[in-house]
C-alpha cells in the first residue's frame, strides 16, 4: 500500500495455524486424520484419503507475506485449508476443533495487522454448536466473515437446516464464503484426470447457490452477504439455462417469486477463473461491484498472477478496478479507506 491508493485485498487465501498441525500429529484419531513426514515432506491425511501438502505459506506469517508480496496483494483475507473443515466429528469435537483453527487464525492476523484479516470457519454438523462459535469469533476476534463447505456431511448448504446458521450470519453482518471440497469416495467418473477438482468442485458451488435461490433462502434473508468461490464455479456460465428453467417451468417457481436472473446480484464472486475470457465474462455478467480478488493460495491450483489477469480485461474503467481490487472486499470486511 503506497500512500491513498487503496490496498490489493484478496479474499481467498488458505492456512492452517501451527496449533492445530501439532494437535493432529499428536492426537490423530480424534481428528480422523495424520500427519505424515517433516519439513519439505510433511503433508496431512485423512482416514478418506484426501489431503494435503502443508505449504509452509499455511501457518508461517513470513512465507505467507512474501507469497503475498510477489502476487502484489496487500491484505489477504485468512481461511482454513477445506481439508479441515472437520464436518465429520462430533459436535464437541468440532466445536474445539473450529475453537483452535480460529483462535490461530486470530493469532496471525494479531501478529501481521496490516496485512491479515480472519475469515472463522465453523462446526456445521451441529447448528447450534455453529452459531455458539459464529458469535465467539464474531465478537471476540471481530471476524467479519466465515468460510463455510458448499456441503455438510452430504447436505448442501442451502439445505433449511442449516439456515439459522445463515440467519445468524446475516444479523452479526458476517459474509458468507461458500467453499466446495471433497470428503469420501468420488463418483467413478470423477475419480480421474483430477475432475473431482476441475468439474466436481465447481459443479456443487452452482448447485448449491441455485437452490439458495429457488428455495427461498435469499428471500427470507435480504441481509446475507453471500461470497462464491472459483469464480462462482459453473453458476455464471449456464446461468441463462437456469433461469430459462424459471421461466418455463412450474417446478422451479414453487418457492420464490423471484426469478433467478432477479437473484444473482445477491453473490459476489471470486476472480479465481484461470482464464481472462471467462474472467471478462464473469465481470460482464455480474458487475464489476460484484466481483472480489481471489487467489486460493498457496494450492497448486491457485492464481500466481491475479493483478495481471485483471490487466489483460483491459476494457475495464479504473473505477471498475478499483472495486474488484479492493473497495468490493472493503465493503464485506466492513472497512472504510
Amino acid at each position: 500500500m503506497k500512500g491513498n491508493t487503496p490496498p490489493v485485498i484478496d479474499m481467498h487465501s488458505h492456512v492452517l495455524p501451527r496449533a492445530m498441525v501439532e494437535a493432529i500429529r499428536q492426537r490423530p484419531r480424534d481428528f480422523g486424520m495424520t500427519v505424515r513426514g517433516t519439513g519439505a515432506d510433511e503433508a496431512l491425511v485423512r482416514d478418506d484419503n484426501h489431503g494435503s501438502p502443508l505449504h509452509p505459506e499455511f501457518h508461517d506469517v513470513d512465507a505467507k507475506i512474501a507469497s503475498m508480496d510477489r502476487k502484489g496483494i496487500d491484505i489477504s483475507v485468512l481461511s482454513v485449508t477445506p481439508v479441515v473443515f472437520f464436518y465429520w466429528l462430533d459436535a464437541d469435537k468440532g466445536l474445539d476443533a473450529a475453537r483452535v483453527l480460529n483462535d490461530g487464525i486470530a493469532a496471525m492476523v494479531a501478529s501481521r495487522p496490516t496485512r491479515f484479516r480472519g475469515m472463522a470457519t465453523l462446526p456445521m454438523q451441529d447448528i447450534d454448536a455453529a452459531v455458539t462459535e459464529l458469535e465467539r469469533a464474531s465478537r471476540e476476534h471481530g471476524f467479519r466473515a466465515v468460510e463455510l463447505g458448499c456441503r455438510i456431511k452430504g447436505e448442501l448448504l442451502s439445505d433449511a437446516k442449516f439456515r439459522p446458521v445463515l440467519k445468524r450470519a446475516a444479523e452479526l453482518k458476517v459474509a458468507v464464503f461458500a467453499h466446495p471440497y471433497i470428503a469420501g469416495a468420488l463418483p467413478r467418473d470423477l475419480c480421474n484426470y483430477y475432475l473431482g477438482n476441475t468439474h466436481g468442485l465447481p459443479f456443487d458451488t452452482a448447485l448449491m447457490a441455485s437452490h439458495l435461490m429457488l428455495d427461498g433462502t435469499l428471500d427470507a434473508l435480504p441481509g446475507l452477504d453471500f461470497i462464491l468461490a472459483h469464480g462462482g464455479g459453473h453458476l455464471p456460465y449456464q446461468f441463462g439455462r437456469l433461469d430459462h428453467g424459471y421461466q418455463v417451468r412450474k417446478e422451479a417457481k414453487a418457492n420464490t417469486a423471484n426469478s433467478p436472473e432477479k437473484q444473482l446480484h445477491r453473490f459476489r464472486f471470486d476472480s479465481l477463473t484461470h482464464d481472462v475470457e471467462s474472467l471478462r465474462f464473469l465481470i460482464r455478467r455480474v458487475g464489476a461491484e460484484r466481483v472480489v480478488i481471489g487467489t486460493d493460495a498457496p494450492f497448486d491450483m491457485a492464481e500466481d498472477d491475479p493483478l495481471g489477469m485483471l490487466a489483460a480485461v483491459d476494457e475495464l474503467t479504473d473505477a471498475q478496478r478499483e472495486r474488484i481490487l479492493s473497495l468490493n472486499a472493503l465493503e464485506v470486511l466492513g472497512e472504510k479507506l
